[in-house]
């Protein structure tokens, strides 16, 4: 199963969001690519000269990034009674295809003044299209803007509705930068 996923990484491309504002960290920057998955965007990072932490709850979606260079992983449980991450900070984070809204605060104390948010998942309407598909895992329209906004941080871009790669989906998109 781990090649599997390992061949899954090579074939999703880093998605076009992520990929197109990775310009906005800062060179070197110390970056978490938080629920991770298969890694393609630790790959990526890692590629660019970005240390990156990988975190995922899934072992075996992680095993493809162990001993790659530049890629430290963690497996840890994100909506645990326990936040494994508390007391780290990043200059950069990546989160993609995954919402946890009760550890949104958790997730915004991670990042270092100055440092910048990408983070994309599913939003209302995803439902026409497939998982997921309960209310809990999709964002309202404009939540990611409004929670930056009440954070005090710089928008930097924005942009939410249908996508049709990597496939038909409905999903929102914030970077964002902490003053």
């Amino acid at each position: 199963m781990t090649d599997s996923l390992n061949e899954m990484a090579r074939i999703i491309p880093p998605s076009p969001w992520v990929a197109g504002h990775l310009g906005y960290f800062a060179p070197g920057a110390r970056v978490l690519d938080l629920a991770c998955g298969s890694g393609r965007h630790s790959r990526l990072l890692a590629s660019l000269g970005h240390p990156v932490l990988a975190v995922d709850r899934d072992a075996e979606a992680l095993a493809g990034l162990y001993g790659l260079p530049g890629i430290e992983t963690l497996q840890a449980d994100l909506e645990g009674d326990e936040w494994p991450l508390a007391g780290r900070q990043f200059a950069g984070i990546v989160v993609t295809n995954y919402l946890w809204r009760p550890r949104f605060a958790d997730l915004l104390a991670l990042l270092a003044p100055g440092g910048v948010l990408i983070y994309e998942t599913f939003m209302v309407g995803n439902e026409a299209y497939g998982k997921p598909s309960s209310a809990k895992f999709l964002l309202q329209p404009g939540e990611l803007r409004e929670r930056v906004a009440v954070a005090g941080w710089r928008e930097i871009a924005f942009d939410e509705g249908y996508t049709a790669t990597p496939k038909p989906a409905m999903r929102q998109a914030v970077c964002a930068q902490r003053p």
